[in-house]
């Protein structure tokens, strides 16, 4: 009994041994930082020149017209391209999680291949594809659709859409791959049993696909609310933020103020604990609309 005891406590002390590098990182780099910019964000004053300020800078953002523009982009592009993009991303696993399909493994491969590329690339090229000149406005014109060039990315409305498109492309296969991982839990008894009672595909995909796959759709729903608010690059490179802020967001703004002419650290990091707090409120959201697990 004695030796099985200090066993188990040896084990307890190297499994500690084995937790503590990753502690000390973790805290280091992701906790200290933390902190440090919440300490920060109720300092006010420019560069490095910061004194306490009290709750001034998150007073200041209620009255900050660029970042409530920001809060409502990122909210238009939430509202919009997720829910295309994972209804999307389910049907697409539900169509490859057939066996008798050939050929899916290059066809999952194809569509995964988006979520491969740069960041900055992608954007860059989607800038290119909707320019004045790009492929877009060729196909369009040739096809009579339009009868002159169209300027995509300097109206407000087309310029959200066309970084909508874009996140669509890149991310769909990405929360594909999640939905195929949870379909393969699935027996596949359970939709020959459905076939054979008369279901239909529709009511195979609403009755069985869905509600088995609730807990997946929590997750991807979750992380896509995540990284929507916290978009960067392609305001940064596919509109630059434009015309004149409409395409902006929160992330992009808040780079502007720390980087762009003299810094406003204070403020920029009060910013920050915004997206913060509503990345935390929609999550808490979610998982108590989603979860219904007792």
């Amino acid at each position: 009994m004695k030796s099985k005891t200090r066993l188990n406590q040896r084990r307890n002390i190297y499994g500690w041994l084995f937790l503590i590098p990753a502690v000390v990182l973790i805290a280091t780099m992701s906790f200290a930082p933390a902190v440090s910019a919440l300490i920060t964000s109720f300092k006010t004053g420019n560069g490095a020149d910061l004194h306490f300020g009290g709750l001034k800078n998150y007073s200041r953002i209620l009255k900050d017209a660029v970042f409530v523009q920001s809060i409502k982009n990122c909210f238009f592009y939430l509202i919009i391209q997720v829910p295309i993009m994972l209804i999307l991303a389910l049907i697409l696993a539900s169509m490859l999680n057939n066996n008798k399909l050939r050929f899916k493994g290059i066809m999952r491969t194809c569509i995964f291949l988006p979520c491969a590329t740069s960041l900055v690339a992608y954007s860059i090229i989607f800038r290119t594809l909707f320019a004045t000149d790009g492929f877009v406005n060729l196909v369009a014109t040739k096809l009579h659709i339009i009868s002159e060039p169209y300027n995509f990315l300097a109206h407000p409305t087309s310029a959200k859409i066309v970084i909508i498109i874009a996140l669509v492309w890149r991310w769909t296969g990405y929360n594909m791959v999640f939905y195929l991982a949870g379909l393969q839990n699935i027996e596949y008894s359970v939709y020959e049993a459905a076939k054979i009672d008369g279901a239909s595909a529709l009511q195979t995909f609403l009755r069985i696909t869905i509600p088995l796959l609730k807990p997946t759709i929590l997750l991807t729903a979750i992380m896509s609310t995540n990284g929507t608010l916290q978009l960067f690059d392609e305001s940064v490179n596919l509109t630059n933020g434009g015309p004149s802020n409409a395409s902006i967001t929160m992330s992009h703004y808040i780079y502007n103020q720390a980087f762009q002419g003299v810094p406003k650290f204070g403020y920029t990091s009060a910013m920050s604990f915004v997206i913060l707090f509503l990345v935390a409120i929609l999550a808490a959201v979610q998982l108590k609309v989603g979860d219904k697990r007792d």
